[in-house]
């Protein structure tokens, strides 16, 4: 018997196998309008045919602002959301959790695609202004748009475009919703003292700096369903030195505020807050070692997964049999086989395991 193909029951809600699709951007929403293109149905629709216990679509913004670039997917319309409900659909008679990660770039929003240099946009490239704790903005070489530092209002505005995302979402029909805290985007940005110079209510110690993504998780835990889990994604770490930055050790106490508010799950990562703010890779699992230290050090009973260099049947395995997180997240080897987990199923002797799809079994030696 595999610990990978164990079930995972968080709540009412049961995830059929420890694998999850890591959210993975996309930028392909033709219109610039945020509304989900057969290409999301296909790339999320695919990583379930092959077997992925919980399929996590990318960044989600929950307002105009705060997308990444034009092209990002949205779920501030009920047209929007209306796009994603057969997506949701697939992805459940399949046998997968569909999950929606929820999420707010901040400072780091209005730039051009990856592949098309993402660089920021100004006005008349389709750009917009953003916003940050501060009038900070990110540090490009050059054409930084300009940076409002969000007010009371426009806090409760953010937070009041999550609670409206999460209800979307619900009635959507995905069963987990993930708020987006890493990364150096909005949320992060509030937490990290690197980008967080604020003396009101959300700034200063660590009870202000975190204070806007507990209260964002809240929101969503107030319409989310009682029966359904809710993820957040962190930044473990800041992975900087010589300066004041947030640490593992702010994390694991986070994990444990965040479980108060209504969290069921712990999704780590890490870096992001400025450009040189990411991890070193060190091989295979290279993030794990944060997610244990959450894991190990917070005193709620919240779940945790780990994202980072997961390309093997054997090392998501390891990674749940060894007890050092609850959940394996595969991104990029996603987009190498959308099939990951069969394959896994096969390789660790466990087809009699996973219920695939009958069409695949001659593949796969079920």
């Amino acid at each position: 018997m595999t610990e990978l193909f164990d079930p995972l029951e968080l709540r009412g809600t049961t995830l059929p196998n420890r694998v999850m699709v890591s959210p993975m951007c996309q930028y392909s929403c033709e219109d610039r309008d945020g509304v989900a293109t057969e290409w999301h149905r296909v790339h999320l629709g695919s990583r379930a045919v092959g077997g992925a216990g919980v399929v996590m679509t990318e960044a989600t913004a929950v307002e105009p602002r705060g997308r990444i670039s034009p092209e990002d997917l949205g779920i501030w319309t009920d047209e929007q959301a209306e796009a994603l409900a057969p997506i949701a659909g697939f992805i459940s008679d399949q046998g997968s959790v569909p999950a929606i990660q929820l999420a707010h770039a901040g400072r780091k929003a209005s730039t051009s695609r990856p592949w098309e240099g993402h660089d920021p946009l100004g006005p008349e490239a389709g750009g917009w202004g953003v916003v940050g704790p501060t009038d900070t903005p990110w540090p490009y070489e050059e054409d930084a748009p300009e940076t409002a530092r969000l007010d009371q209002d426009g806090i409760e505005s953010v937070i009041g475009a999550f609670r409206a995302a999460a209800r979307r979402a619900r009635e959507a029909g995905f069963q987990v919703a993930e708020v987006h805290g890493a990364h150096g985007y909005l949320l992060h940005e509030f937490l990290s003292p690197v980008t967080n110079r604020r003396e009101d209510d959300y700034g200063g110690d660590f009870e202000g700096r975190s204070r806007l993504v507990r209260e964002v998780t809240a929101a969503v835990r107030e319409v989310w369903p009682d029966d359904k889990p809710v993820f957040v994604r962190i930044s473990a770490t800041d992975c900087l030195e010589g300066c004041e930055s947030w640490t593992v050790g702010d994390s694991a106490r986070l994990a444990d505020r965040l479980h108060e508010a209504g969290a069921d799950l712990i999704d780590v990562s890490s870096g992001g807050i400025v450009p040189d703010s990411h991890p070193d890779y060190t091989g295979p699992n290279y993030q794990l070692r944060w997610a244990e230290h959450v894991r190990e050090e917070s005193e709620s009973d919240i779940a945790v997964g780990t994202v980072g260099g997961i390309t093997t049947a054997e090392q998501a395995e390891a990674v749940v049999a060894n007890d050092r997180a609850d959940l394996a997240v595969v991104g990029r080897e996603h987009l190498r086989d959308p099939y990951f987990t069969m394959r896994a199923a096969r390789d660790l002797d466990a087809t009699d395991e996973l219920e695939g799809p009958p069409q695949y079994y001659r593949a796969f030696g079920f």
